[in-house]
């Protein structure tokens, strides 16, 4: 890992990206196990900003503490992923109908760049910029509902996703599929339109999800995320949401 330095960013919110891309990366391996100190003379800072970073990736499943040894990497297993995919569905379709109404012309101005950068990307067949760009793309919409804590949230589930070193992309659909995911999304919003939006939102993290588990999960593996739907639907109905 390289060391990190105070800058425009915070040394805490430096250190817990560190720490966060070392294992979404491999560099950290899943199972390998070390220690605060260790990890803090690697990054060259003390072991304050280190511990409270492990702290937060802990709650998000991707270290674990054990007592008298250090901190271990997990492995994101089949049941994590589901997790996640809950939780994305959970808070990221009501969400996207709130940055529906709080959306101001640059930050769709945003959206949409993300969006043909994404397009640009699939194109050129280059998945990991694909990916950079969709990621980007989801965390706008995030934003834009001005609470920040979601948005880091929802990246930390997303990182249990990449850690697992798993993609739809090619396996079971093209990237250009998934880019029309996204051209959906981004249509109704710009239409100010926050039951499509949050609709479409819902489509594609589902399609993301079933796809992804079926592939993980293989046969006889029974993955039902149906109840994360209806727990909003009960609240805000929506039209053609594929349950």
């Amino acid at each position: 890992m390289k060391g990190v330095s105070n800058g425009i960013t915070t040394l805490n919110s430096a250190v817990l990206s560190s720490l966060r891309s070392a294992v979404v990366s491999g560099e950290l391996l899943p199972g390998s196990l070390h220690s605060v100190h260790a990890l803090a003379a690697e990054l060259g800072v003390s072991r304050t900003p280190v511990r409270e970073a492990l702290i937060k990736m802990a709650e998000q499943g991707m270290v674990r503490f054990e007592r008298n040894r250090g901190v271990r990497i997990l492995q994101t297993t089949v049941h994590d992923l589901e997790e996640v995919f809950e939780l994305r569905l959970l808070l990221e379709v009501p969400a996207t109908r709130r940055a529906c109404e709080k959306f101001d012309a640059a930050g769709l101005k945003e959206l949409r760049r993300q969006f043909a950068a994404m397009e640009r990307a699939a194109r050129d067949g280059d998945e990991v910029r694909m990916w950079e760009h969709d990621r980007r793309f989801h965390r706008t919409i995030l934003e834009a509902t001005g609470n920040k804590r979601l948005a880091e949230f929802i990246d930390g589930m997303r990182d249990m996703v990449v850690k697992r070193g798993v993609s739809t992309a090619e396996s079971s659909r093209t990237m250009l599929d998934i880019v029309a995911e996204h051209l959906g999304v981004l249509e109704r919003l710009e239409a100010r339109d926050p039951e499509g939006a949050a609709d479409a939102m819902c489509a594609h993290i589902q399609t993301t999800s079933e796809l992804l588990l079926a592939q993980e999960a293989g046969d006889g593996v029974d993955v039902d995320l149906g109840w994360t739907t209806s727990a909003w639907e009960s609240r805000n109905p929506v039209s053609g949401v594929d349950g």
